[in-house]
């Protein structure tokens, strides 16, 4: 249990919870599913997926790694997505000391401190612009160069006082006095100059990857970027498959519209039994 929740380090944006922490978050929504007669299958992965039109039961049929077989009238898959990482020493030994991956989660975490955000598309000018507005100052690295965001955000980007954008630059490393981040090493790709820049927090913001690989050979439409193509009702393509969250086309990746989304597939899923008399 728990996804990207657990490297998350204070939700302050969960409505009726004012503070908590990701592991704390996920524990408390692990002991709420267990109040109910629920079937857990840990340490188990999917294989296949069948949509109901396509056996002889009418019934969606998922095969898992291990050869077993589960039917079910209906599936929701809610398999979420996890951050693009930059692979770089000190990324993992930081994670959660300074290292990031949400700005609207962590970012009032850094108030008055200096920070950088990775990635110049439109998430990580998004995340310099709205974490401007809270720490003491951004230095947004991009790896091209130039930004790749729309022009209007970039305008909005450099018309803020406490902004540095920093192009054609390598993040090389993660650096920290052992407990927190100090600072990030980066070389310049034109020079091969090396570079450090001193500051108390890392927001990486070079995409979601969904955790979709194993529908690519599947009926699941899938967008290019793996994402699972939903409606406004949660539906998938297939027949009796919904999907819900951070794994969908659905945009804001957010905690509370994750959960949202959840409800939705599965009150859909609930009038898809009822409607097919299954």
């Amino acid at each position: 249990f728990g996804g990207q929740v657990m490297d998350t380090m204070d939700i302050e944006n969960f409505t009726s919870v004012q503070k908590t922490q990701g592991p704390k978050f996920a524990a408390e929504m692990e002991a709420h599913v267990r109040e109910y007669d629920v079937d857990i299958m840990n340490l188990q992965r999917v294989s296949k997926i069948t949509g109901a039109n396509q056996t002889e039961n009418g019934l969606v049929e998922v095969e898992l790694e291990n050869g077993a077989k589960l039917e079910s009238k209906t599936v929701i898959l809610s398999t979420g997505a996890r951050w693009r990482e930059m692979n770089v020493p000190g990324e993992q030994e930081y994670r959660t000391r300074g290292v990031a991956y949400c700005p609207h989660c962590d970012g009032p975490l850094f108030k008055g401190k200096r920070v950088a955000v990775i990635g110049g598309g439109n998430s990580g000018v998004e995340a310099a612009i709205d974490l401007a507005g809270i720490v003491e100052h951004v230095t947004l690295v991009e790896f091209d160069t130039k930004l790749r965001a729309d022009q209007v955000l970039q305008n909005k980007l450099h018309s803020l006082p406490n902004t540095t954008v920093i192009m054609n630059a390598l993040s090389t490393e993660v650096l920290g006095d052992g407990s927190q981040v100090t600072g990030l090493k980066y070389k310049d790709r034109a020079t091969d100059e090396e570079h450090v820049v001193e500051l108390a927090g890392i927001f990486v913001q070079i995409g979601l990857l969904p955790n979709t690989d194993f529908l690519k050979d599947s009926e699941v439409e899938l967008t290019n970027r793996g994402e699972i193509i939903v409606n406004d009702r949660n539906e998938t393509n297939v027949q009796g498959v919904f999907a819900a969250g951070d794994c969908t086309t659905v945009p804001y990746k957010q905690i509370i519209i994750a959960t949202g989304e959840g409800a939705k597939a599965s009150l859909s899923a609930f009038d898809y039994i009822i409607r097919s008399g299954q």
